[in-house]
This record gives structure tokens, sequence and C-alpha cells, in this order.
């Protein structure tokens, strides 16, 4: 006796019920189309609302990150989208504590990864090249990072030393190092001068590098 066991996206078996095994199958491409595959107006709103609503509060915040690293507002807008498509993919799973560190963190890394890409074709000037030269200068003889120090154990311990700052040095340093903002930038932000701006930030990458060797890690 033969009976169609399922279909199912027109894939049909047909088994032998006194055999036990597969008598025959067939199956057939299904077009993905309006007819077949119709949109789901809740879903499509729900899109919509989300990166209409995400831009609105995230938009030129994150727009600037990108441009920092950049200075092409053509791949700057393209991140922002990759960065939008990167967020509604991660959540779920993640749920972010905080959710603008969160899209901050996402856009960077795609802005630095166009920004790698580029780079090796062409030079680019842009605030995160500038910004990563700032640290160019410390002292680079004898590098030794014990293994234990992996690099996630490294980043809490800059974080410690981060929220340890003043106000106006953490401002500096998140500005000048992770969104790289421009030093003028940062003294018009902060009311003083440019040349303030460059004091601090040798001030920090002193204290800075006694803080990393006071928790063996050599620079």
């Amino acid at each position: 006796t033969s009976v169609i066991f399922a279909s199912l996206f027109n894939y049909d078996i047909v088994v032998d019920t006194f055999e036990n095994n597969i008598e025959s199958y067939q199956w057939k491409a299904v077009p993905i189309n309006s007819d077949t595959c119709p949109k789901d107006e809740d879903i499509e709103k729900l899109l919509a609302s989300y990166k209409s609503e995400t831009d609105k509060k995230y938009g030129k915040f994150l727009f600037n990150i990108a441009y920092n690293i950049l200075h092409d507002r053509l791949d700057c807008e393209e991140c922002q989208n990759d960065t939008y498509l990167g967020v509604w993919n991660a959540i779920p799973p993640t749920r972010p504590i905080v959710f603008s560190a969160f899209i901050t963190q996402i856009m960077r890394r795609i802005a630095i990864n166009r920004y790698k890409n580029k780079a090796c074709k062409k030079h680019i000037p842009s605030e995160f090249s500038v910004s990563i030269d700032d640290i160019k200068d410390m002292p680079q003889d004898n590098i030794s990072v014990d293994t234990e120090y992996e690099a996630a154990e490294i980043g809490k311990i800059i974080n410690v030393f981060v929220r340890s700052l003043p106000k106006r040095q953490k401002y500096i340093f998140i500005d000048r190092f992770y969104l790289a903002e421009s030093v003028e930038t940062i003294a018009t932000d902060l009311s003083i001068s440019v040349s303030t701006v460059y004091r601090e930030i040798e001030k920090i990458k002193h204290e800075l590098k006694f803080h990393l060797e006071r928790n063996g890690i050599y620079l």
C-alpha cells in the first residue's frame, strides 16, 4: 500500500507502508514572489519603524563617528545601514545593557574595517590614523605581555583606568581614542585650548602606561 506521507514546499514523499521504505519522491523549487511568499505587514512596519526611530535618535551621532574615521559621506551612510542591520541581526540573542554603547561599538568596528580596506588601496586622511599617531611615541622596546593577560583581561584593566579618570580626562580619552574625534573639536566641546587638550593627552598616556605596568603589562 502506498500513501502520500508529506507535502512541504512542493516536496512529496511516497512511502510504501508494507515494506516501510520510500517508494518515490519528487520536489519542485518554489519561486519567491508575492504569491508564494506574501509580505508580512507587521514585520514590514516593525522594520521601517526600527530603522527610522534608531536613525532619528542615533543617526547623527553614528554618522560623526564614521566620518571621523572615513571622511567620506557615502561610506558613512553605508556604514550606518550596515550598523542598523548588524544591530537587528544581533538582537536577540544579545541583550545589550546600554544600547547606545552597543550600537556605537558596532558602527566603529564597521567603519574601521572599511577604513582598513580602503587604506590598503590609497592614503586616506583620517582622525582615526591621527589619533593612533598620538600613542606612537610611547616606548615600544621589549614589549612583553604575559600570556595570562588575554585581550579581554587587558580591556578590563584599561576600563578600570578610564573609570578612574577625572571627568574632563575621561571625555578626552573616549573622544580621542575611541571616537577618533579631532583635538580641535574636543577643545571646542570642553571650552579649552587645543594646547590644553594635547597636554591632557600626554598626561593620560603617561598615567595609562604606569597603570598597565602596575598590572604587569610593559610597553
